[in-house]
């Protein structure tokens, strides 16, 4: 299969893009910039990992760079997208700045839409379906203090896609979420060790959200054993919920 996957340099994207290599995709790589696992991960998976700088913070832009001819051609039939890439802008509501929150919108929000309508317009000119996993947060779900504005782009990416199964489920596309909890990210790497401690006291495990959980699951909805799977939206959280 081929999957166009974004935010792929590190954390659970690069994790997404060793396992859909170790199974045998080609994956087709969104970053702002090449890291060295993805250097190396070229020179492991030669021919199946192709690799575009694009930033997600300027949809339009980054939408052309990836649907070009020498990346994501006409010619190429896209069997998955996972919708992955993601920026954080963490406060309190009284605190929250609007051309903060934009850009992260952008990012979390605009860019995936837009790369959707893309996937799709790939769909039909191919007529082979396809899965789309889109990268949530458990925060869309429960609250945790200065992520309200973070929770509100993934709870607006759990809507687009509940409504993107609805209406493209004839031409058999899937489009699921993924909504993890606590990862060792970078995105969670500012948190103190008494804060991580508190978040993990809230989840059934007490313990973080492993990456490779999240990843597999992610690589399983992308497959044809989830192919009665649409509209859903998948919470491996340590059972925070």
């Amino acid at each position: 299969m081929n999957i166009l996957l974004t935010g792929t340099s590190r954390g659970l994207g690069l994790a997404i893009c060793k396992k859909l290599l170790e199974r045998g995709d080609a994956v087709f790589a969104v970053s702002r910039t090449k890291s060295a696992e993805i250097l190396e991960l070229e020179r492991k998976f030669g021919g199946k990992l192709f690799f575009k700088s694009a930033d997600l913070s300027n949809p339009e832009a980054a939408r052309e760079e990836i649907f070009a001819r020498d990346f994501i051609s006409a010619y190429v039939r896209l069997d998955g997208f996972v919708s992955n890439a993601a920026s954080a802008y963490d406060d309190i509501a009284t605190n929250m700045k609007l051309d903060k929150i934009e850009d992260m919108f952008k990012t979390n929000v605009f860019s995936p839409m837009l790369l959707t309508k893309y996937f799709l317009r790939q769909q039909l000119l191919h007529s082979n379906g396809g899965a789309i996993v889109y990268i949530s947060s458990i925060s869309a779900h429960t609250g945790y203090k200065g992520l309200s504005m973070y929770a509100a782009s993934k709870g607006a990416m759990e809507a687009f896609s509940k409504n993107i199964a609805r209406e493209w489920g004839r031409k058999s596309v899937r489009s699921n979420v993924v909504a993890p909890g606590f990862m060792a990210t970078e995105m969670s790497s500012g948190l103190s060790e008494e804060q991580r401690a508190k978040i993990y006291a809230r989840t059934s495990l007490k313990s973080e959200t492993s990456i490779e959980s999240v990843a597999e699951t992610v690589v399983f909805l992308l497959s044809d054993k989830a192919k009665s799977i649409t509209g859903q939206t998948v919470c491996v959280d340590s059972g925070t919920i």
